[in-house]
């Protein structure tokens, strides 16, 4: 328990040490996902948004083959950051006004539940990453 609390209270110091206000600027992005994403994206905010999606794995990937035209769908890229972002976006659909709108504006354009949370993180990081940019003062990848 002592470790536990050791670690919680590191983990806490070096966000405020490293974390900027780009990564606390919506709702649901607590100091598990600044924490996630300090450490395992460093590429946040360097890179532009089709590149930072595909690099978490939430670009939509398609499965066509010839003919076959299948069905769109997410994979690979970096897990951990994925199922942070999953988590905070969850928090944000419910808490926050703008990402509610959107996911309830997917929802009734006949988007299935997933498919619109997939969407709303696929958003949820397009505006982190942007506002990295900014805080960062990095320039647009290209």
């Amino acid at each position: 328990m002592r470790e536990l609390a050791a670690i919680d209270r590191e983990m806490r110091t070096q966000l405020k040490l490293h974390a900027t206000p780009a990564l606390q600027s919506s709702k649901g992005m607590g100091p598990i996902f600044q924490a996630t994403s300090l450490a395992l994206l460093p590429e946040l905010g360097m890179l532009t948004r089709h590149q930072i999606g595909k690099l978490v794995g939430i670009a939509p990937m398609n499965r066509d083959s010839g003919q076959m035209h299948g069905k769109y769908r997410i994979c690979g890229g970096r897990a951990p950051v994925r199922v942070a972002l999953h988590m905070a976006t969850l928090s944000a659909v419910r808490w926050d006004p703008m990402m509610r709108a959107h996911y309830q504006q997917l929802r009734v354009r006949g988007k299935l539940g997933k498919v619109a949370l997939v969407a709303c993180i696929r958003k949820l990081l397009t505006i982190v990453n942007a506002r990295r940019r900014m805080s960062c003062g990095t320039p647009k990848a290209a």
